[in-house]
């Protein structure tokens, strides 16, 4: 693969560049978190040379160790060093905006079709839902568990999840994860850093590819500009994450104040996300569905649409929001979701962005991060058993379909916008048939 040679800077851009760049690709990137990266190498530095091919290794080396959404912290940083903390902003907005209206659009618009063309598309969207789901879990058990101790930990996470499901039971599978990566992880981590010492000797490796151990293989020879945002700043960033957390955890559920219940629920799930964005869907589950805020349709329906759509995942906080029973519901609740699950993964790409030099050589740390990844597919291997079940209990049909999607995926491999039209087209037909 051949790498771009830009400059490390550039001439400073404008907050207007950044966001009419980012509402392009916030329109047409489609595939996913690791087909977006490919869109910005493509667009920021290849054509534009916002940032030399190594900084962006390095800036999409650091969002994958972090939790949350891998794809828009990078956007957000592009648009940090592109035009400070209003190009940041910009980028976000710009970049998630598209998707988030889309499915706030599908929330308000499920509410008023009604008949057997809808049901039976709403029950194709939840086949595609277990489909896409049972995909992800496959891919990223390869990654991310490539091993026996890593095996042991996602199936340790898997029989946690079912037998104790729960908002906390996920938080200390994850810590549990981390803290037995951190030690039995070790040599995976020394053979990652070792080959990424190996390529920073030579040319950047693309950040799109990923090493078979679960750390993306990228070139660290030329560090991120740490003078955008001081360790001053990234130590208010930190504590502003954690006072918010706790604050709103707290607060809502000794008020039981709805407002303050959605923001809690969804800074929770945001700052759980280890591994891709796909597994942000058992945090959400536990947030809104075990809850009893979304019914196990509308979820499993709303996140087969999200597939089809350009831009970020975490969109479909749009949608739970917008439906959920708790908060204000309509668009405030869709804004109110969307920003409060984005905001952890943002103000933690803040507060490690002057400490990444050091972050990223410590084999321990990164130990911890193999840990902590290899029990989110744990924990997503257990949203996937709720989603056959919830197929299964729609009847023979949609068990059916939802199993034809599977093969659809794993054997054509279309892209997946493909299959959730033909999985709602499919539903919407057994529905005006009868048999959904």
């Amino acid at each position: 693969m051949q790498h771009t040679t830009q400059p490390a800077a550039t001439p400073p851009g404008s907050t207007r560049e950044v966001f009419s760049t980012f509402l392009r690709l916030g329109l047409t990137s489609f595939g996913g978190p690791v087909a977006h990266l490919g869109y910005f190498r493509s667009e920021l530095v290849t054509r534009r040379g916002w940032v030399s091919d190594r900084d962006y290794a390095d800036l999409v080396a650091l969002c994958q160790v972090l939790p949350g959404p891998a794809s828009s912290q990078v956007g957000f940083g592009l648009g940090l060093r592109r035009a400070g903390l209003p190009g940041a902003v910009a980028a976000f907005v710009a970049f998630t905006l598209p998707s988030a209206l889309l499915m706030y659009l599908v929330a308000v618009g499920g509410r008023f079709l009604t008949g057997p063309f809808w049901d039976g598309a709403l029950l194709g969207l939840q086949a595609v839902a277990v489909a896409v789901v049972a995909h992800a879990v496959v891919g990223m058990a390869r990654t991310l568990t490539p091993d026996l101790t890593r095996l042991g930990l996602g199936i340790a996470a898997l029989a946690a999840s079912l037998l104790w499901p729960g908002g906390v039971t996920q938080l200390v599978v994850i810590a549990i994860g981390a803290a037995v990566g951190a030690w039995s992880c070790v040599g995976a981590a020394r053979a990652a850093l070792a080959r990424t010492e190996a390529a920073a000797q030579g040319s950047a490796v693309a950040p799109e590819g990923v090493a078979t151990d679960g750390i993306e293989d990228t070139v660290a020879a030329e560090p991120l500009r740490r003078g955008r945002v001081s360790r001053r700043a990234g130590f208010a960033c930190l504590s502003a994450l954690g006072v918010l957390w706790v604050a709103a955890t707290v607060v809502g559920r000794a008020c039981g104040d709805g407002w303050l219940a959605l923001v809690a629920a969804s800074l929770r799930a945001g700052s759980l996300v280890f591994g891709g964005g796909h597994v942000v869907l058992p945090l959400l589950h536990t947030e809104f569905v075990a809850t009893g805020w979304v019914s196990e349709g509308d979820f499993s329906a709303g996140y087969g649409v999200a597939q089809a759509m350009p831009g970020p995942l975490f969109s479909f906080g749009a949608y739970l929001g917008a439906i959920a029973t708790v908060g204000p519901g309509g668009a405030a609740g869709a804004a109110l979701a969307l920003i409060a699950l984005f905001v952890p993964g943002f103000l933690l790409l803040l507060g490690a962005l002057p400490f990444w030099e050091l972050l990223r050589r410590s084999v321990r740390g990164n130990a911890a991060v193999l840990g902590a990844s290899a029990a989110v597919v744990g924990l997503l291997a257990a949203a996937l058993v709720h989603l056959v079940a919830a197929a299964a209990g729609n009847g023979a049909a949609t068990l059916a379909l939802a199993l034809l999607c599977c093969l659809a995926l794993w054997r054509w491999r279309p892209p997946i916008w493909l299959v959730v039209l033909l999985g709602a087209g499919a539903g919407a037909g057994l529905g005006l048939l009868g048999l959904a």
